[in-house]
């Protein structure tokens, strides 16, 4: 079998699996990292929403052969500096976001990704932006997600 190499929350991992399995299975699976859920396997719902190199992606409809030796992948467990929640995270916690709380490490990342995107971009982080973020919420907390997005942006 293949050896795939990769930076995953900081650290380097190298796994042997086939080509074809998709990230998602080698984060989760073999290596043991549970925040990303599996929701479609479509890049659909976006429960597994993750970083690659500081953008937001969907390691579900990423074949591990895809992934370079260079690539960052970031997975909730490594958004926190130690036992500093970000400042999305806290926000969420604030705002009383989760229900079931199926979804919301893909919310966060994704969100957090916006919120960079649209620094960089020189936009504002408002309700048109956070539209953009077409993560699936099952509870339907949109409300709440929003205020944390809004609360989470201006602390990062």
């Amino acid at each position: 079998m293949p050896t795939h190499t990769f930076t995953l929350n900081g650290e380097r991992v190298s796994v042997d699996v086939e080509d074809d399995v998709r990230l998602l299975w080698v984060i989760r699976d073999l290596l043991g990292v549970t925040g990303p859920k599996y929701g479609c396997g479509i890049n659909v719902c976006k429960a597994c929403t993750s970083h690659i190199n500081g953008k937001a992606f969907n390691p579900c409809s990423v074949q591990v052969c895809d992934i370079k030796d260079s690539d960052e992948v970031t997975t909730i467990e490594g958004l926190a500096d130690g036992d500093e929640l970000h400042p999305m995270q806290q926000a969420w916690l604030d705002r009383d976001v989760p229900q079931c709380g199926y979804c919301q490490p893909g919310q966060i990342m994704a969100a957090v990704a916006k919120v960079r995107q649209c620094r960089a971009e020189g936009r504002d982080v408002d309700d048109d932006a956070i539209e953009e973020i077409r993560n699936i919420c099952r509870c339907g907390t949109y409300n709440r997600i929003r205020e944390a997005i809004k609360a989470g942006a201006e602390n990062m």
